[in-house]
């Protein structure tokens, strides 16, 4: 079967989708991953890495941790090569930079998604939903055109010199910050008399009262692959502390009381039954 998990930045592959990514490489699966933009705008988030050179540097910095992710997690990768967009900060917001991915011409960006489809012809598409996860400009153009891409992939009047039309079979929404997880890993702590990496984070999440586990469709046990999947994360140094919340619970206890990943069947053109544990169940 073949996979292709579409991005908004590089490390996105990392924190979302992973371990199951990981998982069916290793099954013998071909996945790849397609990211939009280079994250030339993104902020220095782990303090070892802020030092001379690194921000004047950042986008070829940030390519040689994708390639360092990609190797980790076994995937082949493709760039769409727009510019990060940045996250606005301010209020008013401050507009979006000429140029950037979250502004590029819709179009445009659905044929290059389309021809990567119609190239690499996967099974299944895995993207963010209609918030993107969360509403980054670029995560939010990603669901977009990943949505229009999947209708038009297959129509075989759209833009044939795109190459053979296909139709990928499902679309999954990729939900990798859960509350219930967090929360289960912060009881844990607080239970065995440790400080709670994760405080500030849910008494954040206590003003959403939407519960994404409700739209939860698929959970994929992967816990043997959580190690590849750290090693992909921290490839991305600029982006991940080690000190940080991705790495707040030890590996041993992830994969005892949570070794999933989750998903969101939002389209399919194949019959399947629910729960599922699988991105190709009912594919033959």
């Amino acid at each position: 079967m073949r996979l292709l998990a579409i991005h908004a930045h590089p490390d996105d592959e990392s924190s979302k989708g992973a371990g199951t990514m990981a998982r069916y490489v290793a099954e013998g699966h071909d996945v790849m991953v397609l990211t939009c933009t280079g994250g030339e705008r993104g902020d220095i988030l782990n303090p070892a890495m802020n030092k001379p050179g690194v921000l004047e540097n950042i986008s070829a910095v940030r390519k040689e941790e994708m390639a360092t992710a990609v190797a980790a997690l076994g995937v082949s990768h493709k760039w769409l090569s727009y510019e990060d967009s940045g996250l606005p900060q301010g209020n008013p917001l401050p507009p979006l930079p000429a140029g950037c991915f979250a502004l590029a011409d819709t179009e445009e960006v659905v044929a290059k998604v389309v021809a990567t489809i119609r190239e690499f012809r996967p099974d299944v598409i895995i993207t963010y939903d209609e918030n993107g996860g969360y509403p980054h400009p670029d995560h939010l153009k990603v669901h977009e055109v990943s949505m229009l891409a999947w209708e038009r992939a297959g129509q075989a009047d759209y833009r044939p010199d795109l190459g053979e039309a296909f139709e990928p079979k499902k679309l999954y929404y990729t939900h990798g910050f859960i509350r219930q997880r967090l929360q289960m890993f912060h009881d844990l702590a607080i239970a065995d008399g440790k400080p709670s990496p994760y405080s500030e984070i849910l008494e954040r999440w206590q003003a959403h009262k939407g519960d994404i586990m409700l739209r939860v469709t698929t959970q994929v046990e992967c816990s043997e692959y959580f190690e590849q999947r750290d090693e992909a994360l921290r490839a991305h140094a600029t982006q991940i502390d080690p000190a940080g919340t991705f790495f707040g619970t030890p590996i041993e206890v992830q994969k005892k009381y949570w070794p999933t990943e989750e998903f969101e069947l939002a389209r399919t053109r194949v019959s399947t039954t629910f729960p599922e544990d699988c991105l190709f169940a009912g594919l033959s």
